[in-house]
């Protein structure tokens, strides 16, 4: 098949809900892809932040095929031994004490809504159901996700939302004028993903931490994009001094097969009960396997290659010297770069892509999120392609 007989085959059978880039991808090792016809593209996404071991990875590919030839999928009305071993390295490295899993970032988010809104209608009934989110904030496309998402440009055509969500700027000032009787919980992302890569301030962070346990509201943190080993720890809230009462994960948990889920505490450990929620897919001991996988390559060495990889790749788009772009924000292989000069952030992204370099945009910067197995080498080259793009 050609590229244009696929994309012919796309565009008619394919609802149009992304703005796709001229490209295919066929297979890729490493960070490394390729095209049908050959073309060879440098992966700075990862796609968005999922394929954290790469692409080809002998250890997921191992995994996933010795547990497919045993079971597929079967009920969570039965025991199965990927589930549950997935769920006590979870609990272990984060130091929670249960696991929900699901498929995706936005169940798992809205899991952890329900946490939230169960734990304070048990303790004190009815009215007590609001949740405070951050502008620019994002955590997902259902309609409750979507009501939390602290952005206005998604919230149109979709009327009407759910209620009790209210949103906030990332200070504690602001969170406390959005405050009241009706609070049962804050929901805040620790870097901004789909908001432009905007980290938030570890001191406010902390006194947030405070004030909900000074008003008993949960604190719920969302590492859908930020979680298993992106930003240089397994969850980046180890890096923030702080221990949420419900934590959800996503996306690079089974290194590119649907996994999802929630971590909670010990106060929060019994609030969902049986009939409360459930997920048919949820804990599929396939994803379940490639998530032992990932987090069995994710060990602490690990880890700091992924803080250096990090570092390494600031200080080698600094090197570049070019004055289309700016601040780099983020941690780990998390990184958001401001553009500046004539080109915007979806017009340099474009370039980069066609000159074949894959990166993202979010708000007004460049986002990159390379697999966490990139090589310096594969980092190197790029940058190359930004170089060459940048002088052009």
């Amino acid at each position: 098949m050609t590229f244009e007989e696929l994309k012919a085959m796309d565009e008619t059978y394919v609802m149009h809900t992304y703005g796709r880039f001229p490209v295919d991808i066929d297979h890729g090792e490493g960070a490394t892809l390729y095209s049908l016809s050959g073309r060879k593209y440098i992966d700075f996404t990862s796609g968005i932040g999922v394929n954290s071991l790469g692409y080809a990875n002998p250890q997921w590919i191992a995994a996933i095929t010795a547990q497919i030839a045993k079971l597929g999928h079967i009920s969570n009305l039965f025991y199965t031994q990927p589930g549950a071993l997935l769920a006590r390295e979870l609990c272990t490295r984060s130091g929670m004490s249960k696991v929900f899993f699901g498929n995706s970032g936005a169940e798992s988010n809205e899991a952890m809504i329900k946490v939230a809104r169960k734990y304070s209608f048990d303790k004190y009934g009815k009215g007590r159901s609001t949740i405070l989110t951050l502008n620019r904030s994002f955590h997902g496309r259902t309609i409750t996700t979507l009501t939390a998402t602290g952005q206005d440009s998604y919230h149109n055509y979709f009327f009407p939302f759910n209620e009790a969500f209210r949103y906030a700027d990332p200070t504690l000032e602001s969170i406390q004028a959005q405050a009241g009787d009706d609070v049962c919980g804050v929901m805040v992302e620790l870097i901004q993903g789909e908001g432009g890569l905007n980290p938030l301030d570890k001191a406010m962070v902390q006194g947030l931490a405070d004030l909900c346990k000074e008003k008993d509201w949960l604190l719920l943190v969302d590492e859908v994009q930020t979680g298993i080993g992106r930003t240089g720890s397994l969850f980046a809230f180890q890096q923030f001094g702080i221990q949420p009462d419900v934590v959800s994960f996503a996306k690079g948990i089974a290194g590119g097969l649907p996994l999802g889920g929630i971590l909670t505490n010990e106060k929060c450990a019994t609030v969902l009960t049986p009939g409360t929620h459930g997920s048919t897919f949820g804990a599929n001991p396939v994803s379940t396997a490639a998530g032992l996988a990932v987090l069995e390559t994710i060990d602490q060495d690990f880890l700091t290659q992924v803080q250096e990889k990090g570092a390494y790749l600031r200080e080698g788009i600094r090197a570049l010297g070019c004055p289309q772009l700016g601040e780099i924000v983020g941690m780990g292989l998390m990184l958001g770069i401001d553009v500046k000069g004539g080109r915007t952030n979806k017009e340099l992204a474009a370039l980069l892509i066609d000159n074949g370099l894959l990166c993202l945009t979010a708000g007004s910067r460049l986002r990159l999120l390379p697999p966490l197995v990139i090589t310096k080498d594969e980092i190197d080259q790029g940058l190359a392609i930004m170089k060459q793009t940048l002088a052009g």
